[in-house]
């Protein structure tokens, strides 16, 4: 045996021919492994998981714990220079020779088939990852230290997998340090010197690794990683150390096992460790065909492994992962379970296939496992109900980010629905459990009232129903709200609770606190209860008559049934009530409920909840003392009795202070009362004290407020009594009959509205004092007084008065009474025959005066200005009949110039009589106040007004002397602008006003600003004022500055105010001038101009002369133009272009040199600068017309450009020049704008842009660009004309493309592909597919697609994709296809071909059907290379829809003939050789299907034979019929044992070993099969060779017959081997010629679909045969062949000969 580093240098010299000639196949091998590593996963973690996967894979010594161990450092311990360095530890067996010839290859892993034995690695090159984070991997394992590079060994230029021997650098030594130096170096070690940009990714990996990578990890039980460098503050990989342990005291199950594992993960960074139970299931599945893929062929049982964690899990505070192949993926389910099988997965190892049909079989068992795994859990664990809500946190309640996780999820759901998973509620405490829909959940809150009466005894049996079961109350709870949901678990229904309380007696047999907590939940939910037999139950508790306690049902309550109203009070009120309720005889029919309820709620937190459903549901309300009286009030009826104690209630209610003073007043508004006859009143207006010995009989003897609805009060009221116990004091119960009643006498009465008859006649003092007392005390009161009742007492004459010293009775509404005699003196001598009564105070005495007030209101008079007053008004009333004669008005004037003399005040004189109309004026006799005493201050407004001056005349100039008297009583005695406004004259009399007139009027309007509306009324319409036009009315005028009326004379036609005529004066009324109309504002006037001008802009009549006088006056103006004469100058077309016709500024363009290039193909509004109109005056004005929008430069005229563009109709018109003039414009346009306007490119896209294929549109054209000249040429598209347009053109590109010229390369494939169908020479066209590929351009689904097939130089034709292919290998469709490698010789153009327009690359199947289709009419022989190429076809694209196409074509099939010649023959005619030994009795006819020697790739002789089955084709066996010539009867047939011909436990052993080579590809299942229909053989023995007679007949209906004689026989149909007896004394040439005779019956028979290896099997049982199955003997046989028996095929055995 050669020692490790004389391997490696084997290795070298003959696999990598170093030191020797160099192998050829190196560079391929390099690129294959470059590819396959760089593209392997597309992450960092590649490398990571490959490695923890490969320790998985490794094979450990019994008694050890696997482990494996990361340790990454920053020591150079290669000498390479690395930044650092990641070293992997694992105690394995280590490398044998054979791994290290398999890492130092490709795709030769050692792993290949035999996933069945635990193997988890998938790609077979996972070591080869490394290279994604090193350049240089070390392995140091068995001996062995060595190297691998990954850039070309310079030796045998390869790369990856070339060893070479390490001696230092590192050595074993540097490595013991590193993993400790007192321990031993574990067998294997990996040394990883990191590239540099790699350092980050692998420590943040390291760092962020996840404990539950060992989870479903079978082997290794410890991992850690660390960080070991010199300096420990430069570590930045968190260490972690993960111990995994398993306890499997489990029960198994439906082919399944549970166990508990444990994770321990201790971090550095955290000193406690951390731990966390997984329960474990682990469940075996059949693979379904249907789930069947390559890559898992050999895999015929799958095993799904579920993981609960039982606390947190161990995530380091990432993303928990939810799917497991073996190692973690990035998938997070959202699932609180991990879901671990074999999945096949995305090349990134991020994620499972999902839609893989594989992986779909996987998830479709998952629910299957999870509803076994987790009833077990609930059905078979001994904790105690109150335990399983805990289980139920595995369940997936939330749905999974990824659609197919959630069918998953929605299957677990729908099997759980269907499984005795739910505990229900139990008396003993027993387990129950039932199925979701079966069981109901209660509300919490009746729980905790069940709960509670439980504790305290009472017994609740039979919560359970017929049609539900109760859901266990530990289960009940909210915090399981979310389990229950995805259950759907129900509530009970709400007629349950009513029945519960019923038969548990929960109203009475509580306490008064959880009665309460009872209604609390009835009202908190009676929503649900209100429709339910709730409303029946008798809940509701209340004092009875007997002071006992009775229920009431809630429809009892509600409709009140029996009259009974049932009531809540306050706790301080219930004893009260009571007594009152006794006291009335229930009268009211209330009933209250118990004292010590009402205390209890008042107590409670939540009762305003009971107590809202009370009133709002049940209409119980709390009733007060109030609220019973009013009720009880309403019942007394007509019970004199009751409505006397009703009052006393009242009295005593409000003195224990139940009731307040206002309710006391609104009970005694409705109550009822017994009047002074005995009957009961219950509407009055007032009460009257019992008439004997009252006031208001004494003054009035009769009861005037009758009519009013007064009612004298029964003296019943006044007598003494008791109430409720206590006695009732008759003065205070009159007391407060009288405070709260309104029990009343005078004066504290309200009069009656009538006239009472006291006041016809004079009264005596007594009766005026009593009357004046009233009076008083209603004013105290602040009583209005009726009006009939005081007007009774105002104008009656009762009142004793002194007129001229003589008594009588007057009214006192005429009476006086002064505040001194003097005073009393002057009127009685100076009131121009006027009498004045005054009060007899020698009457009345001196207490008279004490009721001044009281007099005032009834009318007496105590003020002198009253006198005056009534001297006045009866002046006034003599004025009224007759005119006051010219001595009466100045004996007027005289009394108020005396009393003026004499200090006494006039006002109320002069106030009585200066509205009556008794001065005489102009106007005729008016009022003084109105009137005008004339004077030379009036004479220029008598001219515009017409004013009532007093008649001087009738009075005489005499009447000027009274000026002051004149003006006291208001007469105008100077000139007032109010008089003159007043008394305007019309407005026809106000025409031409004079200067004086008009200021005069302005002054008005300025001392009087509120009546400046009536004047300018007045003047609206009248031409009163003088223009420059004449004269004018103020709204046509313009009174304005010099600037501003320059404007207005542009046109001439607007009156200016004549200010010269008014002596420049009127400038200083601007205010007044604007309010009469006049346009002051320069604003206003500008409004008129544009209005004006407007108009002259409408018919086109604004000349030249006009244009230029508002230009002149617009380049001078310093005003500001407001916005309207803006908008008019810019809006109205008053602007003549060259098109003839007006346009506002905007819209024209002043002509300048700039717009000569654009101007031929444009048509743009120019100013019209001819003589005829403006001339080149108008150029002059250049700086004014652009203020005004006018456009003078190129640049701000684009738009105009885009609009009037009109491309002549003939393109060779157009110089260079103009089409440069229009890319500076969409230069411009594009500047403004993000793209064209859709009108603009609607008049571009005619054809005007010359180009090498001729004048095009633009979106027809390309602009050329230099870097594709080594693909194209110029004159291979419509690319624009450099020669005639010059380099120039290629500065515009931006704008080319703006205005739709391709310009790039997108848009040129897309033009190039349309343009090529125009050609029809070979090399533009291939120019053209070339600059396609090389642009990556893929036709559209809208683009038509056609592929060039040349015939010569210049023709050929287009074809449509589908009938050209790109390869034909095997030559057989030259007249169907078109062969494109033919044609072209470049392959990448012919794989751009392919992928771009879908042209095959090898004919379909389809293909092959249609030229086999032709072979079957036209081909009586086929070669063997056309039979391999069309069924080579068919194996490799074998599915559902190869299969129903040659079902459907083929009606012949392939069959050798003589000659090796292979013909075709009908389906019905031919047979699959399924017996060798009939296939040789018949092997002279033509009959046997064709199979490919030796066999394809894609088509092995068993892939095949399924084809063949598949269209029909019949076995041999099945079609043959048998008939036994020589063996007629039983009676020669002898049944043997098999044993006693070979077939034992060592011959069935050495078949299974063979089986067993990985070459056979036999699979466990199929190999036992095989030997099981061995076994299964019934031994019949006879003493002479048996022949046998074979008839074969098809489908043809012809019969082909056939005889044998043969030692042995074995007939498949009917299992039966027929055997001549063997004599073993007749010599070896017998018994070699029996074994051979054996041996191949047996081989033929078990490998009929494996022909080519019969031979084989047939020389090693004829060996066998011969050392008599000896079992030593066969064990060195097989030793010798390198065969084995593997465990599965033991079992087998030892259950096939379980006594041997």
């Amino acid at each position: 045996m050669v020692s490790p580093r004389e391997h490696i240098e084997l290795i070298r010299k003959t696999k990598f021919s170093i030191g020797g000639e160099q192998n050829p196949l190196t560079q391929d091998l390099h690129e294959a492994v470059k590819h396959l590593s760089a593209e392997l996963y597309a992450k960092d973690v590649h490398f990571l998981m490959e490695l923890i996967q490969n320790a998985e894979d490794n094979q450990y010594v019994n008694g050890i714990d696997p482990s494996l161990e990361f340790v990454i450092t920053s020591c150079n311990i290669t000498s390479t220079g690395a930044p650092a360095t990641l070293i992997m530890f694992n105690n394995e067996k280590g490398f044998s020779a054979k791994n290290i010839e398999s890492i130092c290859s490709v795709g030769r892993s050692t792993k290949k088939g035999n996933r069945k034995q635990g193997y988890i690695g998938e790609k077979g090159i996972g070591f080869k990852s490394v290279f994604l984070i090193t350049a240089q991997p070390y392995i140091f394992s068995n001996g062995y230290q060595i190297r691998f590079d990954e850039g070309p060994c310079p030796h045998s230029k390869l790369g990856y997998i070339v060893p070479e021997w390490v001696d230092e650098n590192p050595s074993l030594a540097d490595l013991r340090r590193l993993y400790g130096g007192g321990s031993t170096l574990p067998t294997t070690t990996l040394v990883l010197p990191l590239k540099a940009d790699k350092v980050d990714p692998v420590k943040k990996q390291l760092s962020t690794i996840q404990p539950e990578v060992l989870l479903f990890l079978s082997k290794i039980k410890h991992f850690s990683v660390k960080e070991c460098n010199k300096n420990p503050s430069q570590s930045t990989v968190s260490d972690i150390a993960v111990t995994s342990e398993r306890n499997f005291v489990t029960q198994k199950n439906i082919d399944a096992q549970s166990f508990t594992l444990f994770l321990s993960a201790k971090e550095a960074a955290y000193p406690i460790e951390k731990q966390c139970s997984y329960y474990m299931w682990r469940q075996k599945f059949p693979v379904r065909r249907e789930n069947v893929v390559e890559r898992r062929n050999e895999v015929d049982e799958l095993v799904i492994t579920l993981a609960f964690p039982n606390q947190e899990r161990l995530d380091r505070g990432s993303v928990s992962h939810g799917v497991y192949a073996f190692l973690p993926t990035e998938m997070v389910t959202n699932f609180p379970f991990i879901i671990q099988a074999d999945f096949l997965l995305a090349s990134s190892r991020e994620s499972v296939l999902l839609d893989n049909k594989w992986n779909k079989g996987i998830l479709d068992l998952v629910p299957t496992a999870f509803v076994n795994a987790f009833t077990a859990l609930v059905k078979l664990t001994d904790a105690p109900v109150s335990n399983l809500p805990r289980m139920f946190t595995f369940l997936p309640i939330k749905s999974s980010p990824y659609q197919e996780l959630n069918v998953v999820r929605e299957s677990i759901k729908q099997k759980l629905l269907e499984s005795d998973i739910i505990p229900s509620e139990s008396q003993n405490g027993q387990k129950f459990l039932h199925k979701p829909q079966e069981v109901r959940r209660i509300i919490p809150a009746f729980w905790d009232i069940l709960n509670k009466a439980k504790n305290k005894g009472l017994s609740l049996h039979n919560l359970s129903s017929c049609s539900f079961y109760v859901l266990n109350s530990s289960f009940d709870r909210e915090e399981y709200d979310h389990i229950l949901d995805f259950f759907e678990v129900k509530l009970v229904d709400p007629d349950w609770y009513a029945n519960c309380i019923r038969n548990s007696n929960l109203v009475l047999g509580v306490s008064e606190e959880d009665y309460l907590e009872l209604l609390f939940f009835v009202a908190d939910n009676w929503l649900s209860f209100c429709s339910t037999n709730m409303k029946d139950l008798p809940l509701l508790k209340y004092e009875n008559r007997a002071a006992g306690v009775s229920l009431l049902s809630i429809n009892e309550c509600v409709q009140q049934n029996g009259g009974k109203k049932l009531c809540q009070s306050l706790s301080n009120e219930s004893s009260w009530l009571i007594g009152c309720n006794k006291e009335f005889r229930c009268v009211a029919n209330h009933f209250f409920m118990p004292e010590q309820t009402t205390r209890a709620l008042n107590l409670r937190s939540k009762k305003e909840t009971i107590t809202n459903w009370l009133y709002s549901h049940l209409k119980i309300s709390h009733v007060r003392v109030y609220d019973y009286a009013v009720a009880s009030c309403n019942r007394l009826q007509n019970d004199r009795k009751l409505i006397v104690t009703f009052v006393r209630f009242l009295y005593q209610s409000f003195n224990k202070s139940y009731l307040s003073a206002y309710q006391v007043t609104e009970l005694c508004k409705i109550m009822p009362i017994v009047d002074n006859a005995g009957n009961v009143q219950t509407k009055w207006e007032g009460i009257l004290v019992p008439g004997k010995g009252s006031k208001w009989v004494k003054l009035l003897s009769s009861n005037h407020w009758r009519s009013q609805g007064y009612v004298e009060l029964s003296e019943d009221y006044l007598s003494s009594g008791y109430f409720v116990g206590a006695n009732v004091d008759a003065n205070r119960l009159a007391q407060f009959l009288k405070s709260y009643l309104g029990v009343a006498d005078i004066p504290y009465l309200s009069p009656p509205n009538s006239r009472i008859a006291v006041c016809s006649a004079p009264q005596t003092k007594e009766n005026a004092f009593l009357l004046l007392d009233w009076i008083r005390q209603l004013k105290f009161q602040k009583t209005k007084i009726p009006d009939n009742f005081l007007a009774c007492i105002k104008e009656n004459s009762w009142l004793a008065v002194t007129i001229d010293g003589h008594s009588g009775f007057r009214p006192p509404s005429q009476s006086f009474k002064l505040s001194s005699s003097s005073l009393e003196s002057i009127l009685v001598n100076r009131s121009v025959h006027v009498d004045i009564p005054l009060l007899d105070q020698n009457f009345y005495g001196q207490k008279i005066l004490e009721y001044k007030e009281e007099l005032k209101t009834i009318g007496l008079m105590f003020e002198f200005g009253e006198a005056c007053t009534f001297i006045g008004n009866r002046l006034m009333s003599l004025a009224a009949s007759t005119a006051l004669k010219r001595e009466d008005v100045l004996s007027i004037m005289n009394f108020i110039q005396f009393l003026r003399s004499k200090s006494l005040p006039p006002d109320e004189f002069i106030k009585s009589i200066k509205e009556g109309k008794w001065l005489k004026t102009s106007r005729g006799f008016m009022s003084p106040v109105g009137s005008v005493l004339f004077s030379q201050d009036w004479k220029a407004a008598s001219q515009i007004s017409e004013i009532p001056f007093i008649d001087e005349q009738f009075y005489g100039v005499e009447i000027n002397k009274f000026k002051t008297e004149l003006s006291l009583l208001s007469v105008v005695v100077s000139l007032s602008h109010q008089m003159v406004v007043d008394n305007l004259k019309s407005s026809t009399k106000l025409a031409n006003l004079s200067s004086e007139a008009t200021l005069l009027i302005l002054n008005c309007m300025r001392n009087l600003p509120r009546s400046s509306i009536k004047i300018v009324t007045a003047l609206k319409n009248i031409r009163c004022l003088k223009t420059n036009l004449g004269y004018k009315s103020p709204g046509e005028c313009f009174c304005l500055g010099s600037d501003s009326s320059s404007l207005l004379q542009v046109f001439g036609v607007f009156p200016l105010l004549d200010v010269g005529f008014y002596r420049n004066t009127v400038l200083d009324y601007e205010n007044e001038l604007k309010l009469l109309g006049v346009v002051m504002d320069f604003e206003k006037a500008v409004k008129a101009f544009a209005s004006h001008f407007k108009q002259q802009a409408a018919l086109f009549s604004i000349n030249n002369e006009h244009v230029m006088s508002f230009l002149s006056w617009y380049r001078t103006t310093s005003h500001k133009l407001p916005d309207e004469l803006k908008n008019c100058i810019k809006k109205e077309k008053w602007l003549r272009t060259r098109l003839g016709n007006y346009e506002n500024p905007a819209y024209c363009i002043l002509y300048g040199p700039e717009w000569e290039s654009i101007s031929p193909i444009t048509i743009l509004p120019f100013i019209d600068d001819r003589e005829k109109y403006y001339g080149n005056a108008i150029h002059g004005y250049k700086d004014v017309l652009k203020k005004l929008k006018v456009v003078a430069e190129f640049e701000n005229g684009v738009d105009f450009v885009a609009n009037g563009l009109c491309i002549p109709d003939d393109p060779s018109k157009i110089t260079p020049e103009n089409v440069f003039a229009l890319l500076d414009c969409v230069k411009l346009l594009s500047r403004n704008s993000n793209s064209l306007a859709d009108d603009f490119k609607k008049k571009i896209s005619k054809k005007w842009l010359k180009t090498s294929d001729g004048f095009r549109s633009p979106d027809e054209c390309l602009l050329f660009d230099s870097k594709w000249d080594p693909i194209l040429k110029p004159t291979d598209g419509p690319f624009i004309d450099e020669k005639f347009y010059g380099s120039k053109i290629a500065s515009y590109i931006e704008e080319l493309n703006a205005i739709g010229v391709c310009v790039d390369v997108k848009k040129a494939c897309s033009l190039l592909a349309r343009h090529i169908y125009s050609l029809s020479e070979f090399s533009p066209i291939c120019r053209i597919y070339s600059f396609l590929r090389e642009s990556n351009w893929e036709p559209g689904m809208d683009v038509e697609k056609r592929i060039w097939v040349p015939c010569g130089v210049n023709n050929g034709e287009w074809v449509k994709p589908e009938d050209c292919v790109i390869h034909d290998k095997d030559g057989l469709f030259s007249f169907q296809l078109k062969v494109l490698e033919k044609y072209y010789d470049d392959r990448k153009l012919l794989v751009y071909l392919s992928s771009a327009f879908n042209v095959k690359s090898n004919p379909t199947v389809d293909d092959y059907c249609m030229i086999w289709k032709d072979w079957e009419s036209h081909s009586e022989k086929l070669t063997h290379a056309e039979c391999c190429a069309f069924w080579s076809c068919v194996g490799k694209h074998w599915g559902q829809h190869t299969q129903e196409k040659i079902t459907e074509t083929v009606m012949k099939l392939p069959v050798e003939s003589s000659g090796s010649e292979i013909v075709l023959l009908a389906k019905g005619s031919v047979f699959i050789a399924d017996d060798l030994q009939l296939k040789d009795l018949f092997s002279h006819h033509s009959i046997f299907v064709w199979y490919p020697e030796p066999s394809l790739p894609y088509l092995p002789r068993t892939k095949l034979i399924e084809i063949y089955k598949k269209m029909g084709v019949l076995k041999l066996s099945e079609s043959v019929q048998k008939e036994e010539l020589s063996l007629e009867g039983d009676q020669y047939l002898k049944q043997a044992h098999p044993s006693n011909h070979l077939i034992g436990k060592e011959l069935v052993r050495l078949i299974l070993g063979l089986f067993s080579d990985p070459s056979f590809e036999m699979e466990r299942k199929k190999r036992h099969e095989a030997v099981q229909s061995l076994l299964n053989l019934t031994i019949l023995e006879a003493l002479e060779p048996i022949t046998v007679k074979y008839t074969l007949s098809g489908y043809s209906g012809k019969s082909i017959n056939a005889e044998a004689s043969q030692m042995i026989h074995w007939d498949k149909a009917s299992s039966k081997l027929f055997t001549q007896k063997i004599d073993k004394t007749s010599g070896q040439k017998s018994l070699l010629e029996y074994a051979t005779c054996f041996s191949e019956t047996i081989a033929k028979g078990l490998l009929w679909e494996k022909e080519d290896r019969v031979n084989e099997l047939s020389e090693l049982i004829k060996l066998a045969c011969l050392l008599e199955f000896d079992k030593e003997a066969i064990g060195f046989l097989m030793k010798s062949k390198n065969l084995q028996v593997f465990k599965d095929d033991e079992d087998f055995l030892s259950s096939a000969f379980p006594y041997e």
